[in-house]
């Protein structure tokens, strides 16, 4: 993949006869698995009790086998949510924050009718030292309720940048209440430097009888500023876009591979045709960050370029979700016809 344009056709037709909802190909699998914020760290409570109590845990990182290992001993005094029966059923819940979803979470077991629950578990990463350096632990209490109704019962958040790794020792803290970084968001990931433009059916001259007409969509991804340094030497980083509902290798494009680089500067312009002008309402351009290594690429960020409805071709899709920034963009585009227009806009976590 060089500097140069590359260009590629889509064809929307087929997508409203049968659009693609809820299915991926298998590049888009991690994409969709990374969907959400921060905020899906609580998803699921239903409960309304106060945080109360400790947790006595202890963390360690296996040098030799590259693990990072949570050692959840037991918790004590927890908050009551069956009242009516004195009871609570919790277990212990882990997420690595920022890059949560591409960690996964960690739970221990489940135990029953006590606020005093006791664990005896480990809850293992294999994770890079540098990577985890950069992460935050975000450790939760839940009761688990057979109907998936759980309650939240308090969780510890901590900083492993500045965590002292030779203290291996099982350590009390108190259960605190959601944590404000969380709950609003915070969540850096980078500031992508790019210019768009669409160039209407019938504006690059004379059109083909055999051929309709149909508009092009131009995407100019410049540089990337400050994106997550998951290695002492930088980030191998690179850019995948899709025009979605399209999800298929025609539509797929990327750039070639910065190395060493948490500022790469790509400087590479993409064309999709196929476009019609009323097609601009229902399709999303997805620009999402990568870093390369050889068994897996890690996801970085993305943004989408779209008007943010929820709603593609009449039916209701969660990509459809572009910031007002994102939105912002796209519209301006739609409204300056064969004009390039320059954007900043802020990595997320899709």
């Amino acid at each position: 993949e060089s500097d140069t344009a590359s260009e590629i056709s889509f064809q929307f037709n087929k997508h409203k006869k049968t659009p693609s909802v809820g299915s991926h190909s298998s590049d888009m699998a991690s994409v969709s698995s990374v969907s959400g914020s921060v905020l899906s760290v609580y998803s699921g409570d239903f409960g309304s009790v106060d945080a109360q109590g400790t947790v006595e845990f202890a963390l360690d990182y296996d040098e030799k086998n590259r693990e990072f290992q949570v050692h959840v001993s037991q918790c004590k005094d927890l908050a009551v949510v069956d009242e009516k029966k004195g009871r609570s059923d919790p277990y212990v819940k882990t997420y690595l924050l920022p890059d949560k979803a591409r960690m996964g979470k960690r739970k221990t077991s489940v135990k029953k009718r006590t606020v005093n629950p006791i664990y005896n578990e480990v809850l293992r990463y294999k994770i890079e030292k540098m990577v985890l350096l950069i992460q935050k632990l975000n450790l939760s209490v839940w009761h688990n309720d057979p109907l998936g109704r759980n309650s939240f019962l308090g969780e510890i958040e901590i900083d492993l940048a500045s965590w002292d790794w030779s203290n291996r020792k099982l350590n009390w803290y108190p259960l605190k209440p959601r944590s404000l970084s969380a709950v609003n968001g915070v969540d850096h990931r980078g500031v992508m430097s790019l210019s768009i433009k669409y160039v209407p059916p019938g504006s690059l001259g004379k059109v083909c009888p055999k051929n309709p007409p149909s508009g092009e969509v131009h995407i100019w991804v410049k540089d990337v500023k400050d994106l997550l340094q998951l290695r002492p030497s930088g980030v191998d980083s690179f850019v995948k876009c899709y025009v979605l509902p399209d999800t298929s290798k025609k539509s797929y494009q990327k750039t070639r591979v910065i190395k060493r680089d948490t500022n790469p500067v790509f400087n590479h312009t993409i064309v999709y045709d196929g476009f019609h002008t009323e097609d601009l309402k229902d399709a999303c351009v997805e620009l999402t960050v990568w870093d390369h290594e050889k068994l897996t690429n890690h996801f970085l960020g993305g943004i989408r370029l779209g008007l943010g409805t929820g709603l593609s071709y009449g039916i209701s899709v969660d990509w459809m979700d572009s910031t007002q920034e994102e939105v912002a963009f796209w519209q301006e585009m739609m409204l300056a016809a064969n004009e390039w227009i320059e954007g900043l806009l802020p990595l997320r976590s899709l």
